[in-house]
């Protein structure tokens, strides 16, 4: 299934400065293996030593936050979006 992926800013020099990429996968896992095969670094930016997401990192599929689904197990429908966006903490 292709689904695109949006790739913030900070990410864009592993993908040659593109915003966005076409990948196949069926799960938000299967997504994220196969983006960090064809642009290289993805996996080392986005999981953990346990292979789970870094705290600092959120995944969208469309809207949802995986992290509120089933996290790398989340399903990925043909057609969607799957969004990597940085985790915005601040406060006083």
């Amino acid at each position: 299934m292709s689904v695109t992926v949006r790739v913030p800013p900070v990410f864009r020099t592993m993908t040659g400065g593109k915003s966005q990429v076409s990948v196949e996968g069926s799960t938000v896992e299967e997504v994220l293996t196969n983006l960090d095969a064809s642009h290289p670094g993805f996996s080392a930016k986005l999981l953990d030593d346990d292979g789970k997401l870094v705290r600092y990192v959120n995944v969208f599929v469309d809207d949802d936050d995986v992290r509120f689904l089933d996290g790398l197990a989340t399903p990925v429908p043909d057609g969607v979006t799957v969004s990597i966006m940085q985790a915005v903490a601040g406060g006083a």
